[in-house]
């Protein structure tokens, strides 16, 4: 267990920012997480400045400083959305929302909408890199992000996001009107690879939705039809896929999936995914002890079309009900079998 506590130095009228702090000081869980992921006892300053009045929900801002510093100042604040229910009665469940690889903004935003209609206040978080995070120069032609052909930076990236996304669930637990004990993550594609890593390494958050997410980092990686580029020159300066895995075991959520275990999990996979195989979704829910798993009859992209009955299906679960996954075919009767 660990404890937020919110200090207000500045609240104004509606539109002005709300200035404060989170004192954040680890509970004894903390010592089991893995080192590259574990946060120090802590007192961060936040902003956060509203957007609008959704009716059911309110929108403002929030800024925080990332627990991880990079090379790049720009990246080191982190930039959020967060989605706040209005007029639901106690504590509500929350959750941190995370975006896809093509930074499909409005995707995320729609999710912790519909999450926060239902009463569950949601932190929509974008990831190292992304958004007003990017730098505007840096070496050569390309901004830095956070997928590129710099396995290590990326890798660096991973786990800056983990750490960012712990530290906005820690925001969240200060807040009021929300329940720590009730701290979910949920998020599609690289937002359920990044969930899937904080759902098994923080003792704290104890739901979670994984869309489009899978396991083996350095299959992913070299199969993916983004990577070609990469791949190329991985070969060409004589590489392997070992080598790749070597780099991106530390951070793949194969190697941290047993930590799912006993929590609730929520995995929604395309039985065709050409970026995150099936191998990949069968291995991460495998390794994190066989939770709900509901397969849709598409690809990567082609889960467009499925996205709105899956997230429908995701917001349910979030808010605390049964997972209500199809049940298998029955086994065949002796008389049946041929």
């Amino acid at each position: 267990m660990f404890v937020a506590s919110l200090i207000l130095s500045a609240v104004v009228g509606l539109g002005s920012p709300e200035r404060g702090e989170v004192a954040f000081r680890p509970g004894a869980e903390e010592a089991a997480v893995p080192e590259r992921f574990r946060l120090e006892p802590a007192t961060f300053a936040y902003e956060r400045t509203p957007i609008y009045d959704a009716g059911r929900y309110s929108v403002s801002k929030l800024t925080f400083p990332s627990p991880v510093k990079s090379p790049d100042e720009a990246n080191n604040t982190v930039h959020a959305e967060y989605f706040e229910p209005v007029g639901f009665p106690g504590r509500r469940p929350a959750v941190v929302v995370l975006h896809i690889l093509g930074a499909d903004f409005p995707l995320a935003r729609y999710l912790a909408a519909r999450l926060a209609d239902r009463g569950v206040a949601a932190l929509f978080v974008k990831l190292p890199y992304y958004g007003e995070r990017r730098p505007e120069g840096g070496p050569g032609p390309v901004p830095r992000k956070f997928l590129s052909d710099d396995i290590e930076r990326t890798m660096a990236s991973m786990r800056q996001g983990v750490c960012d996304v712990r530290r906005a669930s820690q925001w969240l637990a200060s807040r009021p009107n929300v329940d720590p004990e009730r701290l979910g993550v949920t998020g599609i594609s690289l937002g359920g690879i990044v969930s899937s890593l904080v759902v098994s390494v923080d003792p704290e958050i104890k739901t979670a939705a994984l869309l489009l997410a899978g396991g083996d980092l350095a299959n992913v990686l070299w199969e993916m039809p983004e990577t070609a580029p990469f791949r190329q020159a991985w070969s060409e300066a004589g590489k392997t896929v070992a080598d790749l895995k070597a780099l991106t075991e530390p951070y793949d959520p194969l190697t941290y999936a047993a930590g799912m275990a006993g929590k609730r999990i929520l995995m929604i996979a395309g039985n065709v995914d050409e970026v995150i195989p099936p191998a990949s979704a069968r291995a991460l829910w495998e390794a994190g002890g066989r939770p709900p798993i509901v397969w849709y009859d598409c690809g990567h992209y082609s889960a467009a079309g499925f996205l709105l009955p899956a997230m429908r299906r995701a917001v349910a679960f979030l808010d605390g009900e049964p997972p209500l996954v199809p049940a298998p075919p029955p086994a065949p009767t002796p008389e049946s079998t041929p």
